[in-house]
């Protein structure tokens, strides 16, 4: 074998393994669970509608919480959100807190913040227990401003959590948070939160095993009186991105983010593996040859 061929062959692999590594799997199908205290099987309907590639689940939380096992045999990824605090927020809190720690991500939405411990004392707030150790965001001091907000898309971190999105608008039910240090944020709102800071709009964290996304408004919106003029744009795709992102494990290939945002380095395959193996013993081959003539 001369030495134009071995070339013409690392080659040829070199490009399967490019291609292998580079093109963007599409994101697997996933059981949702939407705990709520209202308007969870409204969510629910929604989301199965217009997210048919994933399974959206109500669980009414206002009554009963459900155990670890329960959510970690029925569920790939939960969705918290609520409608007015209320009590059960610190056990739901703690419970998806322990869902997070085996893995599976934990989505949040507006209202998650009335009820976060640093939220205003006339919510009442409950607190959210452990999920609050993982979160990504604080409130800013009055959590849900109840006034425009404005996705800023010129900012926009290129990301599966921004894929697609050329606009979002919120009249009320957004806003009102401040990302906390460590806190991957790929977007925000054009106006600033209550600080005069900037205003995270779709954020996550990861903390060991636990991968929390927040996308800061309601993720019911369409469920509530407010639907036909309260938000516009591109809400279910913000969503859907959201629930895109879980299912993988809150990964991203390098063709899928881009700075400001780091992609993460995916675990090669066995089929990689082989690959990369294969690769260095052409090199090497390549190598002997080229010093032999």
């Amino acid at each position: 074998m001369n030495a134009n061929s071995v070339r013409a062959r690392v080659a040829r692999v070199l490009i399967v393994f490019a291609a292998a590594a580079g093109v963007a799997a599409p994101a697997a199908a996933a059981r949702i669970g939407i705990l709520t205290n209202k308007y969870g099987t409204q969510t629910a309907a929604d989301f199965n509608a217009s997210m048919s590639r994933h399974t959206f689940t109500a669980v009414d939380t206002s009554a009963a919480i459900p155990t670890l096992a329960a959510l970690t045999n029925a569920f790939d990824a939960i969705l918290i959100f609520e409608d007015a605090a209320y009590g059960n927020a610190t056990s739901v809190g703690n419970v998806a807190a322990a869902f997070a720690n085996t893995g599976r991500p934990v989505v949040l939405g507006t209202f998650y913040d009335q009820d976060r411990s640093d939220a205003p004392a006339v919510n009442s707030p409950h607190g959210w227990g452990a999920l609050e150790q993982l979160d990504p965001n604080t409130t800013d001091g009055t959590g849900t401003p109840y006034a425009p907000r404005t996705l800023d898309t010129a900012s926009m971190a290129v990301h599966p959590l921004t894929a697609g999105l050329k606009s979002l608008s919120s009249a009320k039910f957004a806003g009102g948070n401040q990302a906390k240090p460590g806190t991957t944020v790929v977007a925000w709102w054009k106006e600033p939160n209550a600080q005069g800071k900037p205003d995270p709009a779709i954020a996550y964290r990861i903390t060991g095993a636990a991968c929390i996304i927040q996308v800061a408004i309601a993720p019911n919106y369409p469920s509530t009186p407010d639907a036909a003029t309260g938000y516009s744009g591109d809400f279910h795709r913000a969503w859907g991105n959201a629930f895109d992102f879980a299912a993988k494990a809150c990964t991203a290939s390098t063709s899928e983010a881009a700075p400001p945002e780091a992609a993460a380095i995916p675990t090669l395959s066995p089929l990689g593996l082989a690959l990369t193996a294969l690769l260095v013993g052409a090199g090497a081959v390549f190598q002997r040859r080229r010093r032999a003539r």
